[in-house]
């Protein structure tokens, strides 16, 4: 049987060591640290061959959160599946002004439009479990591990399937929200990072014509379901900034402004209904 360090040499040329070490310490039971401490560990065949079959997926841009089934994102552990997105740090931007507009004023209910994997509605709701959260998808298999997360992490949060705002068409579903927020497809279909993306559902990356078109469906039916001081707030291409600024501002919502990510890019606009 192979040595757990051999088989982190053999995937070296590949893919990186820490990668390497995550996809081993996951197929084998172990954790990284022990990978580290004892790499004379012998790894079984069948393992060793699945480690292989993974580094191989890997350097051809498989995500590792896709090998793993978990993706950390606000210090917990969320499941994913290729059927959603990767969590992303630059989503944290989004939930952290959602966050501070919940803790400055009379927030109650709060909808996640295209929740994906929930990260968003689920983290919400975790922090402030006095809210009242909902999400919506288009994808019944994105909801299904949406739900998933919020059940094993004990979130509260309801979930309706539907395209953007006609998920909540059913009279089950509130009418007005005091919060919207959303992380639509926003990337420009012919944007070079699309290649790198391939083993992520498209749907949820780009709407296939110019990255606005979401951005666009989002904001123009937001004005209808805001609760009377009500806030909407999108995550964004780096570059889309100007874009959205004006397309909230012609939806007739006020107090229009961006935010920025850690990496300094424009990446969060929003704006209030008065």
């Amino acid at each position: 049987m192979p040595a757990a360090g051999d088989l982190l040499a053999a995937a070296a040329p590949r893919i990186g060591r820490s990668d390497a070490r995550i996809v081993l310490a996951h197929l084998a039971g172990l954790t990284r640290e022990q990978l580290i401490m004892h790499p004379e560990h012998e790894v079984d065949s069948p393992t060793a061959e699945a480690f292989l079959e993974a580094v191989e997926k890997v350097a051809r841009g498989c995500p590792v959160a896709y090998i793993t089934g978990r993706r950390e994102f606000w210090g917990h552990s969320f499941a994913v599946t290729p059927d959603v997105l990767v969590p992303r740090p630059d989503t944290e931007t989004l939930v952290e002004e959602a966050l501070a507009v919940c803790r400055a004023g009379s927030v109650r209910r709060v909808l996640d439009l295209g929740t994906g994997s929930g990260i968003i509605a689920v983290t919400l709701a975790l922090e402030l479990p006095q809210l009242e959260v909902f999400a919506t998808d288009v994808s019944g298999a994105a909801l299904a591990v949406a739900r998933d997360n919020a059940r094993r992490l004990g979130a509260r949060v309801r979930l309706f399937e539907g395209s953007w705002f006609e998920a909540l068409s059913g009279a089950d579903a509130p009418r007005l929200f005091d919060l919207i927020v959303s992380n639509p497809p926003y990337i420009d279909p012919a944007d070079a990072h699309m290649k790198n993306l391939a083993f992520e559902p498209r749907g949820a990356l780009t709407d296939d014509v110019d990255g606005l078109q979401d951005l666009r469906a989002v904001i123009s039916g937001a004005r209808s379901r805001l609760a009377e001081g009500g806030a909407l707030l999108l995550e964004h291409g780096y570059d889309q900034g100007d874009a959205v600024r004006r397309m909230l501002s012609e939806a007739g919502l006020e107090d229009v402004r961006t935010v920025r990510d850690l990496g300094g890019n424009e990446r969060v606009s929003g704006g209030r209904l008065r």
